[in-house]
């Protein structure tokens, strides 16, 4: 593999992490979160610069995460109830300080000749990962964090630090890389090298000594392990194996010959161990008569492992191994006595497959592991973490009220929306959230100016509308006008859309029902969402007024809103993804007198016609044959009269008879029966049935 300059290696991603999952806790506990983020904070804290390669981009992140640091420890030390978003944010914030953390390691215990010759794709690692800390800190909720204000003003410090952040690249550096590839192109041609010029460079690399070269072999080799993963690990495997065999010559031009030479002394045994006569016996015994590198071994068995999965402390172990130190009671991990604050089992793709790559070369052969591709989830005690997150939840939503009743303006809308994400999911948050009061609290937003805080509070209500109990409470507190208020002008489209959402949560109970419907604007308001919102709002609108009219008093209300006309006016346009809930109104408003003469004067006749052949979803012909149904019976000879003189009407009553669902076959049925006692041409097709 030529390499005639740095641009071959600057398009070339590393992939050094690969060896080890950088996953988060999938659901920790806030305080072990933070826990965990405040001890990763401070090993950051405590690395020390490297000292030739990437030293300006590796020195600001570790001053970076140093700001951050105290704001994890006073958070960790104080055990504050967590918003939701502060939450997430604090999760991914964990991940990329994981990241941050293998870069470091990478930058200080990788080969300096990788590391020089990859400086470009390296540099923009620290760039992308100061791009995604800037967003990840302007996520976090620092209005309402409680940590002091000077802590306040670090993190929004290193917020700007983070955004402002460049893409740094070292001169001198740059200088060094095109020194080294000179000389390396110089070595692969086989050509004598310049020993005064070859020590300086080992010099200014800090490889001066023969056990330095046998360092930078080594990292070499791990590098090899490292780039396994790569989509070019072929050609990068190649350089590096070059890389290897020039330092090997460096060390023995400028040092001279080293009987402690590793590489020498790995692939000897290598080969005695591949010579054995027990070599195809079988993986046990293959891997006891030859040297197995200790990364292949599980730390419990200390045999090769055939499964290697992460567990949370990072740790990584053989699958059967570490199973059953879990199934025996341990909630601890075996070599670093971490308590594990989550049982997953994550398979190690990257280990595994330098494993299988390492048996290959040897010869060694096992059967593949069971349960390979799968994440285990190993038992819990369930009924305690549902007890200590229900508590959890309690103190969060508590906290947060009490933000909610004393705040400013901006603190109420930042509250909104932890609450709204709080009662997103699980009933026990939403019973959580009602029960210290959130909800009489939440009212007068729906009211605010501030069109995010009014959103965030309509949607909060109706996350907490699901459980059946609150239905009651937010009717209590006198919450359903000022959600229809929001339905009729709200100051978002899509607060008028989670109002109705809202209204159709609670006129589930029949009760409300009735309540809903008495009031002047609820079907106005829903009608007019119909006729303006977006598909999602126009879904939302026909499948409130579908439950309403499920009580017979709200029917002739929505056709005097205006309803059918709309509905009707929807049922063209072909591209509408609401004819199901628009047809499945209609069927309802067919019912009462005041709905068949709002249809008879809309011209539906041949749109519903046009269904019966055309419609997507066996509901919406059922639908289709049921208004048309109620017409006939309803409206005598003339709407069968109607019927009759559109071509397409008996053909498409037919094709249902014979294809259609045995609901719509009825209906169909029936429908043609109608027409038959009108018109005697039709008893032909009434034999053809």
């Amino acid at each position: 593999m030529a390499l005639s300059s740095a641009s071959s290696f600057s398009k070339r991603r590393r992939v050094r992490g690969a060896m080890v999952a950088v996953i988060p806790p999938p659901s920790p506990s806030a305080m072990s979160l933070m826990k965990d983020l405040a001890q990763l904070a401070q090993e950051i804290s405590m690395y020390d610069r490297p000292k030739a390669r990437q030293k300006r981009n590796c020195s600001h992140l570790i001053q970076r995460v140093k700001l951050l640091a105290p704001a994890f420890e006073e958070i960790r030390d104080c055990s504050p109830p967590l918003p939701p978003s502060a939450l997430l944010a604090f999760r991914d914030l964990y991940g990329l300080l994981q990241r941050a953390k293998l870069l470091l390691e990478d930058c200080r215990e990788g080969s300096c000749m990788w590391l020089l010759l990859d400086r470009d794709s390296i540099a923009q690692q620290f760039q992308e990962l100061s791009q995604d800390m800037a967003i990840n800190l302007r996520r976090l909720p620092l209005s309402i964090l409680e940590i002091s204000v000077e802590l306040k003003e670090q993190v929004e410090l290193v917020r700007l630090q983070t955004e402002r952040a460049k893409q740094y690249l070292d001169s001198t550096e740059e200088k060094l890389q095109e020194e080294l590839l000179t000389l390396f192109e110089t070595f692969k041609r086989r050509k004598p090298l310049d020993a005064n010029r070859l020590r300086a460079m080992l010099a200014d690399l800090q490889l001066a000594s023969s056990e330095d070269c046998e360092r930078e072999m080594r990292c070499l080799k791990e590098e090899i392990k490292a780039q396994s993963s790569s989509e070019d690990f072929v050609g990068i495997s190649s350089t590096l194996e070059s890389l290897l065999s020039f330092v090997r010559s460096c060390q023995r031009l400028l040092y001279g010959p080293c009987f402690t030479d590793s590489t020498h002394a790995f692939a000897e045994s290598r080969s005695a161990a591949a010579s054995s006569p027990t070599a195809v016996d079988n993986a046990t015994r293959e891997a006891s008569t030859m040297i197995l590198p200790d990364e292949f071994k599980c730390p419990i068995s200390l045999e090769l492992m055939k499964d290697p999965v992460i567990i949370s402390s990072g740790q990584t172990y053989d699958r059967s191994s570490i199973s059953r130190w879990i199934a025996a009671g341990h909630c601890t991990c075996p070599k670093s006595g971490q308590k594990l604050i989550h049982l997953n089992l994550i398979p190690n793709y990257a280990l595994r497959s330098l494993i299988n790559q390492w048996c290959e070369e040897h010869k060694v052969y096992s059967d593949p592991p069971d349960g390979a591709n799968r994440v285990t989830i190993a038992p819990a005690d369930q009924s305690f973490c549902s007890a200590e997150s229900i508590e959890a939840t309690k103190n969060t939503a508590a906290f947060l009220v009490g933000k909610l009743a004393t705040g400013s303006p901006e603190i109420q809308r930042q509250v909104a929306y932890e609450l709204r994400l709080l009662a997103k999911t699980g009933m026990d948050n939403r019973k959580c959230i009602a029960e210290v009061g959130a909800i009489p609290f939440l009212v007068p937003l729906l009211s605010s100016k501030d069109a995010k805080a009014q959103e965030h509070a309509v949607t909060a209500l109706l996350n907490l509308s699901i459980f059946d109990n609150n239905k009651t409470l937010i009717m209590a507190a006198g919450a359903l006008d000022p959600v229809l208020q929001v339905l009729n002008a709200g100051s978002s489209m899509e607060a008028r859309e989670n109002a109705a959402a809202t209204v159709f949560s609670l006129s589930v109970v029949d009760e409300f029902k009735v309540t809903i419907g008495n009031t002047r604007i609820a079907i106005p308001a829903l009608v007019k969402l119909l006729r303006e919102g977006t598909e999602q709002g126009k879904k939302d609108a026909a499948t409130t007024l579908f439950n309403l009219s499920l009580y017979a008093g709200n029917k002739a209300r929505v056709v005097s809103a205006g309803a059918v006309a709309v509905l009707i006016h929807l049922l063209k346009d072909g591209g509408s993804e609401i004819t199901d809930d628009s047809l499945a109104v209609l069927a309802l408003l067919a019912g009462c007198a005041e709905g068949l003469a709002a249809i008879r004067s809309a011209s539906a006749l041949p749109v519903l016609i046009n269904l019966l052949r055309n419609a997507g979803s066996s509901r919406a012909k059922e639908n289709s044959i049921g208004v048309l149904l109620a017409l006939c019976r309803n409206g005598g000879d003339y709407i069968i009269a109607c019927i009759l003189q559109i071509p397409d009407a008996v053909p498409s009553l037919q094709t249902l008879i014979l294809t259609g669902t045995p609901r719509g076959k009825r209906k169909a049925s029936s429908l043609l029966k109608l027409l038959h006692n009108v018109d005697p041409f039709l008893t032909p097709l009434q034999q053809a049935q």
